[in-house]
């Protein structure tokens, strides 16, 4: 049995295998993942400066003050 050679023969036919279109593949379909309740998710949030230095003077878990007041204002909404 005789294998074809490792690389083309002919250099037309080499340029035209390392110029030729990718094959694309499918992306998967996306998959809705719901995060389960009462757990925390990282986002990304812009506040005003005095705002921040607020929540901040009162030293380390200024993030659960700010999340405290932010369900304060949800529940009062209700």
């Amino acid at each position: 049995m005789t294998r074809p050679p490792r690389r083309p023969v002919n250099p037309l036919e080499a340029a035209e295998a390392l110029f030729s279109p990718a094959k694309k593949v499918a992306p998967a379909p996306a998959v809705e993942r719901r995060a389960p309740p009462n757990v925390k998710e990282l986002v990304s949030l812009k506040l005003d400066s005095d705002v921040l230095a607020y929540f901040q003077e009162d030293g380390p878990g200024w993030q659960d003050r700010i999340n405290d007041t932010l369900r304060a204002a949800m529940n009062d909404k209700d």
